[in-house]
């Protein structure tokens, strides 16, 4: 029999002896939810792009071309404004007093500064060297509706010092100074900008902005402005959207007076595609229309930035569009009508304007 081994008292000793036999197995996990035909092979290949790096958008980069693109969008313009000439513009003497809204002389000068023999040519405006323009137009925002509105340069007015003759006379006499003098005096409306725009400038800012549409009535052939085109809406670059702002004898019934029309459309067009998105989100039409505005302007010394970009608006989104009340073809005031205009101008009435006021001739309605 075996023995077994006990201890000093007698009492028998435990076996710290493992007895050697077959280890428990562990159960199986239980089933997943994604256990199953495939489920093996898809949470492998889970794993596996849980090892690929992911790419990581920085945000902050946006934010800073963010950043970058609205400075640039701010210091072009004041940039461009640092090279715009300024001129001492206003008459000194009594002045009509300050009135509610603000107007604006806009003037399209005839100068040929800048422009080389090749341009004058191309754009047949001689080799004049005196000072005059074919565009006058007073434009007023305020509380009503923006108005714009031309004064033709055979209006016969009253001009100081010089007795009673065409306008632009006065601006060929005395500059912007006494062509201020002489619309205050004529409309006791007080003028608080003055902008004017060449000839090479002009062309310069049509083309920066890829041309502009125009639309005449009838085709219009003036070899004088070098004008040749068709009836309807058409594409017009620099230089034909010149010869039509220039054109004084397309016209067979208004003539002269028509112009005042063709150069509102222009001015229309031109402050449109200004402001229009693509011009701020193409870096390089932006550059240029800044650089070519800034070249071609002539402006008063109190004009900022701020009040140029409301010209800008102003006659984009005129509502009003006509040319001042004239009673005949000889381009005379209308002695009824002229007044009551420049009345509701003043006193920022625009509102009150009626069809019968703002007509595209001028003329009083039939």
């Amino acid at each position: 029999m075996p023995t077994i081994p006990r201890t000093e008292d007698g009492t028998p000793q435990r076996s710290t002896q493992v007895t050697a036999g077959p280890r428990p197995v562990p159960p199986p996990p239980p089933p997943t939810a994604k256990s199953g035909a495939g489920g093996d092979w898809a949470d492998g290949f889970r794993r596996g792009l849980s090892r690929v790096p992911k790419p990581r958008f920085k945000l902050r980069y946006l934010w800073l071309l963010l950043v970058l693109w609205l400075v640039f969008l701010v210091a072009v313009p004041f940039f461009a404004w640092s090279k715009v000439s300024q001129v001492d513009a206003f008459p000194a003497g009594n002045r009509p007093p300050d009135t509610p809204g603000t107007n604006y002389l806009i003037v399209g000068s005839d100068s040929r500064a800048g422009l080389t023999p090749e341009q004058r040519k191309q754009l047949h405006t001689g080799n004049d060297s005196g000072q005059r323009t074919d565009t006058i137009m007073l434009l007023h925002v305020g509380s009503g509706p923006d108005l714009l509105m031309s004064i033709p340069r055979d209006t016969s007015v009253p001009i100081p010092g010089h007795g009673t003759t065409k306008i632009n006379a006065a601006f060929a006499y005395g500059g912007p100074k006494l062509l201020i003098q002489t619309v205050e005096d004529l409309t006791q409306i007080h003028i608080d900008h003055y902008l004017e725009i060449g000839f090479g400038g002009f062309v310069n800012v049509v083309d920066a902005v890829g041309g502009i549409t125009i639309c005449p009535t009838h085709a219009m052939n003036d070899p004088l402005a070098n004008l040749h085109v068709q009836k309807g809406c058409q594409h017009a670059d620099g230089p034909t959207a010149l010869a039509y702002a220039r054109s004084r004898h397309a016209d067979p019934q208004l003539g002269d007076i028509a112009r005042g029309g063709q150069q509102r459309q222009v001015v229309n067009a031109v402050a449109h595609k200004a402001l229009s998105p693509w011009t701020f989100l193409n870096p390089f039409r932006y550059w240029n229309l800044n650089m070519s505005a800034a070249d071609s302007l002539t402006v008063d010394q109190g004009m900022g930035v701020f009040a140029m970009g409301r010209a800008a608006w102003g006659m984009t989104h005129a509502d009003l569009n006509c040319v001042v009340p004239i009673s005949d073809l000889f381009v005379h005031l209308d002695p009824q009508r002229a007044p009551e205009m420049f009345r509701l101008i003043r006193n920022d009435d625009t509102a009150a304007i009626g069809p019968n006021l703002c007509t595209q001739s001028g003329l009083p309605r039939s």
